[in-house]
């Protein structure tokens, strides 16, 4: 079966400014999410990729047109099941106002019972995708063989999803995965079983260095911004 290559978008405006983005319109990538998608062709230069997938939404199809523009013979399949999660009343809103928030709590810790008001279930968000990974499993072994390798660009908390799904980890355990903004993830599928082959790789250790603020211990809805 194929191999899959999970590239989250680059840093976006709605990271850097604090927001929990999900479906909303117009966020862009900012000055340095140009730069990582920029710098995408020349990191993937060595695979031969034969199918594209990416989410609709703006900073997906931004981060993926370097590598468009650099394969001429490659184009870009949008698929609506790998977009970011519905989060209905959240998006849009401050993750510093949204931690205070009752349901943030179940988010962290048992995320399998978190319903989004006015959006989805994260059972849902990860069971779409799941969805699709296998049908495009499936698409790219028959038109292009079981060798193959093909990309999906998508969001921090899908992603995170898709790997608890390959390890066969419960969905409560998916906040313990971190992906960074244009991150390289890499799951090899076969019949009986898959393998996580890379996670969260950026080329890029400067995210390892002590911050001023010590971290909280919480996940970061939607999948946060990065190195500084």
């Amino acid at each position: 079966m194929p191999t899959l290559i999970l590239v989250r978008h680059g840093r976006s405006t709605a990271n850097t400014e604090g927001l929990l983005a999900g479906w909303t319109p117009g966020v862009a990538l900012d000055e340095r999410g140009a730069a990582q998608a920029a710098a995408l062709p020349g990191r993937l230069a060595e695979l031969p990729i034969s199918e594209v997938v990416t989410s609709p939404l703006q900073r997906c199809q931004e981060t993926i047109r370097p590598l468009l523009d650099a394969r001429p013979g490659l184009t870009a399949h949008t698929d609506e099941r790998i977009g970011e999660c519905h989060y209905g009343d959240w998006s849009g809103r401050k993750l510093a106002e949204l931690k205070d928030e009752p349901l943030m709590e179940v988010v962290q810790a048992h995320p399998s019972a978190a319903a989004f008001p006015g959006g989805e279930s994260m059972r849902a968000m990860q069971t779409r995708a799941a969805e699709a990974v296998r049908e495009w499993n499936a698409r790219v072994e028959r038109d292009h063989g079981a060798d193959a390798v093909y990309l999906m660009c998508s969001h921090g908390d899908i992603i995170k999803s898709l790997v608890a799904d390959a390890l066969g980890l419960h969905l409560d355990l998916f906040q313990r995965i971190s992906v960074e903004p244009c991150s390289i993830t890499v799951i090899r599928y076969t019949r009986l079983r898959p393998f996580l082959v890379r996670l969260g790789d950026t080329g890029d250790f400067a995210s390892l260095a002590p911050r001023e603020e010590p971290p909280t211990g919480d996940a970061t809805v939607g999948g946060g911004a990065g190195a500084p």
